[in-house]
């Protein structure tokens, strides 16, 4: 059977492990968004404190999958909930970065205007200075998204969802019948959503950027 053979008999299949995998890295990366703006909100302000926030989440993206996945899995046992810890984890560094980098790099004079003009500290950071800093939140989120793509399919290690157990299957039964056909439709499989991904990013900038830098 050859690889088209093999997609086209199990497309249902392919095509669940898909949206799955889509799921996970879509939700975990709304959550390092979510997680990583506090954080920066919380610490661009203080050198020492954008610094630590920094360097905890480049210590985490230092720690190899595998051993993550190894450390989460008897707190939090097997499936799902380990690959969510995990990635939302992994996500964290390119969007506190990016966060802390966009709001520190808002003009001074924009802010001191809309204090100016009776605006509040927090409708000046809600309405002006994360607004002026989302492109570079957005591209973090895009980076983030890229990276959990890849760190998904690792999460197969411990039962979680997605095309890591399409790779994973074809390379512990490797030179069986179908394994490189497994590990090849799962490979590609993720290089695609990983693409289709990016082009929803460059869309979403498009129809969001310039609106946001104008108001």
């Amino acid at each position: 059977m050859n690889l088209f053979e093999y997609i086209s008999d199990r497309w249902d299949r392919l095509l669940l492990q898909a949206y799955l995998h889509t799921s996970l890295v879509v939700q975990c990366t709304i959550l390092a968004a979510v997680l990583g703006v506090l954080i920066g909100i919380a610490v661009y302000r203080s050198p020492i404190g954008s610094a630590v926030a920094t360097a905890l989440a480049s210590t985490i993206l230092t720690v190899p999958s595998f051993a993550l996945l190894g450390l989460l899995i008897p707190l939090s046992g097997l499936g799902s909930t380990t690959a969510v810890i995990a990635l939302v984890l992994y996500g964290l560094l390119p969007i506190v970065r990016n966060t802390i980098v966009g709001l520190d790099g808002v003009d001074p004079a924009i802010t001191d205007a809309a204090r100016g003009i009776g605006m509040s500290r927090f409708s000046v950071l809600t309405r002006v200075e994360l607004r002026l800093a989302w492109p570079a939140v957005l591209a973090g989120m895009r980076v983030a998204t890229q990276m959990l793509m890849g760190i998904a399919v690792i999460s197969a290690y411990a039962k979680g969802p997605g095309l890591g157990s399409e790779v994973f299957s074809g390379l512990t039964n490797a030179g069986s019948t179908n394994s490189l056909n497994q590990a090849l439709t799962g490979t590609l499989g993720v290089v695609i959503l990983a693409l289709v991904l990016d082009g929803i990013y460059v869309l979403i900038k498009r129809f969001t950027v310039s609106r946001g830098v104008r108001v």
